[in-house]
């Protein structure tokens, strides 16, 4: 099978608290329709992606990887998730507030779902001024607090509460409490789950008009209640430099702004790479094959491992995009001495 860049169908999902922004984003035709998420690259069974492009052209990603998971995770992916792609990319419009949420770690998750836990992180496109999100508790609370503050819709009074801008970043392990809210544009990277247990919803009803399921119960199980001095990833945000603004045991995110064509040679990490362009459309060509895409200002691709050695070239003077992965190089004493001298050496 000839690998090359992959390219998806839009799969867009209305629900209660969704925007407008995410089709004129995509380069589709604007509608009414409250569409709050966009699964640029999934994985996951109940939605999963369409190729757009190529030879593969209308087959879904999880027949695709099925035909060759090791070239197309890479060999030390394919090997630790069992043949699956354990990475979900989103863009996510809210125009309302989301549920203030949290989500089930590994362990939790096969237990009573038997499925992959699900922690996540955002980087912010677009914020409205003034707009905020929820991210971990402010104050220790116990859990006995928490069952009351549910009840009596207090709850968010005990949420760390950050005002956000353009470039912000968050990470969001499992077990920690949170909700993205109105007037935000955001990329999210996830282990590929599904499971989300709802805590508070403002008493709303859903799109049926039917009051939204609370999981209150399993959420109490799967919280976290630690207290963190700050909930928010400081980076440095240079042009032109691969600049890595998450490195979790689940996934290795960074973000490039570049002016000029940028080379990247991503094949020692031994993993697919998820390129969502956030800014200003590119193009992607593979060095060893020649294949060349377009990648279209809010749209994603996935490069598969095996050719995972390319260059990204604006076409409007400039582009910025993210880039998400696993990191699979050896993260022992002794395999960073051999990195250093690798480096060193070269």
């Amino acid at each position: 099978m000839n690998l090359y860049p992959l390219l998806f169908e839009p799969n867009l999902h209305t629900v209660v608290w969704g925007g407008n922004q995410l089709r004129p984003y995509k380069g589709l035709t604007p509608t009414d329709e409250p569409i709050g998420e966009s699964w640029e690259v999934s994985a996951v069974p109940s939605s999963t992606s369409i190729i757009s492009n190529g030879e593969l052209k209308g087959l879904d990603l999880i027949t695709v990887i099925n035909k060759a998971p090791a070239d197309i995770l890479g060999q030390a992916v394919a090997t630790r998730y069992n043949n699956q792609l354990p990475l979900l990319v989103k863009f996510i419009d809210a125009k309302r507030d989301l549920s203030i949420q949290v989500h089930p770690n590994d362990e939790m998750a096969m237990r009573v779902h038997g499925k992959m836990g699900k922690s996540e992180m955002w980087y912010v496109i677009k914020a409205e001024p003034g707009s905020f999100l929820y991210a971990g508790f402010k104050d220790t609370i116990t859990p006995a607090e928490y069952e009351r503050r549910v009840k009596d819709g207090s709850i968010t009074e005990v949420l760390a509460r950050h005002e956000v801008k353009a470039g912000d970043v968050f990470y969001i392990p499992a077990g920690r409490v949170h909700a993205i809210c109105g007037g935000i544009l955001l990329a999210e990277v996830q282990q590929s789950s599904d499971v989300t247990y709802r805590i508070f919803d403002y008493n709303r009803p859903g799109m049926d008009g039917k009051p939204r399921e609370l999981h209150t119960e399993l959420a109490s199980q799967a919280l976290d209640y630690h207290v963190e001095r700050e909930y928010r990833t400081v980076y440095d945000d240079e042009q032109d430099r691969a600049v890595q603004i998450i490195d979790s045991p689940y996934f290795d995110v960074r973000v490039t702004e570049m002016t000029a064509s940028f080379h990247r040679n991503l094949m020692k990490y031994d993993s697919f790479v998820i390129t969502a362009c956030l800014e200003g459309d590119c193009t992607i060509r593979i060095r060893e094959t020649g294949d060349t895409i377009q990648l279209k200002a809010g749209n994603s691709c996935l490069i598969p491992a095996l050719i995972a050695d390319y260059d990204v070239t604006p076409l409007q003077g400039k582009t910025r995009i993210l880039d998400a992965f696993i990191d699979n190089m050896d993260r022992s004493l002794a395999g960073k001495v051999t990195r250093f001298l690798h480096i060193t050496t070269k």
